[in-house]
């Protein structure tokens, strides 16, 4: 699906707002998820830079600067910090809920923006799953270069 098809113009990341809108939906979402009892445990080791990184994760998928592989290690280091995290799928849908929630609230009011924002979510929480019930320091391969999300979902 083309942008012009959707009567959106914009990259995912121009939609949501850039950056700024960005790092509001990862404090939201993660002033949520602290102080969930579900999944405030799966966090325990976590820091304030991690919502930095998220952010600079996010505008990569959604077709901003590519820095978190060029200065964070990219989709490989992604994947390793979900290693033996132990995530359920009740844990998975909670993320979910919390996330969804932190979308209507941070994000443009526009249906297809919300939509594929969270289709990506969607998709990458079940990837984190999967990967986080392997042991830490497992080799999990070349993942490939950090996927990419836009108007017509995964490009």
């Amino acid at each position: 699906m083309s942008t012009e098809s959707t009567g959106h113009d914009t990259t995912l990341y121009e939609a949501v707002g850039g950056a700024d809108a960005l790092r509001r939906l990862s404090d939201t979402f993660y002033e949520a998820v602290l102080a969930d009892p579900l999944l405030a445990p799966v966090f325990v080791n976590f820091t304030a830079t991690h919502v930095q990184h998220v952010a600079v994760w996010l505008a990569e998928v959604f077709s901003g600067p590519a820095e978190f592989t060029a200065k964070l290690g990219g989709h490989q280091a992604l994947l390793r910090a979900h290693l033996g995290l132990g995530i359920t799928e009740e844990q998975r849908q909670r993320w979910m809920e919390l996330m969804t929630a932190a979308v209507e609230k941070e994000l443009p009011d526009d249906a297809l923006l919300r939509r594929r924002v969270l289709e990506y979510f969607e998709w990458g929480t079940r990837i984190a799953k999967d990967v986080s019930a392997s042991a830490p320091g497992t080799d999990l391969g070349d993942p490939g270069p950090t996927p990419r999300w836009g108007w017509g979902g995964h490009a």
